[in-house]
């Protein structure tokens, strides 16, 4: 059962993969962008899915973040996310990103409650317009 204040954490290390340069965000070898927002939603999406009916799933709709300090490779990342409203199949977190020096980034994040068998079929279907 989902109830407001869940909270999750998920961590990485900054290396090669996931920095603006490879992903394209940006020039350099530091923490990209999309890293840190994937992470984001990664830590909403676990720390809500036990709480879900079997086939439920969440997905990403909105986001409002910012990132505010450069993380450079070998450091370690974490997040750390609460969920703060449920309004029917909608839910809202503020997402908290920080590395080994303080807050990197923050802000809020909304997922959705869908069913992944009719989801999946309504997203086929565009395919075949």
């Amino acid at each position: 059962m989902l109830e407001v204040g869940i909270k999750g954490h998920g961590e990485t290390v900054v290396d090669h993969s996931n920095t603006a340069k490879f992903v394209g965000s940006g020039e350099l070898d530091v923490f990209a962008t999309p890293a840190m927002v994937a992470l984001m939603e990664q830590t909403c999406q676990q720390s809500v899915s036990g709480g879900l009916e079997p086939g439920q799933g969440t997905v990403g709709t909105h986001l409002d973040i910012s990132h505010e300090a450069a993380t450079p490779l070998g450091m370690k990342v974490t997040v750390e996310s609460e969920l703060v409203e449920i309004d029917r199949r909608r839910l809202v977190f503020d997402v908290k990103a920080y590395d080994e020096c303080g807050l990197i980034g923050q802000g809020r994040h909304e997922r959705f409650i869908i069913q992944g068998d009719k989801f999946l079929e309504k997203a086929n279907a565009r395919a075949k317009k």
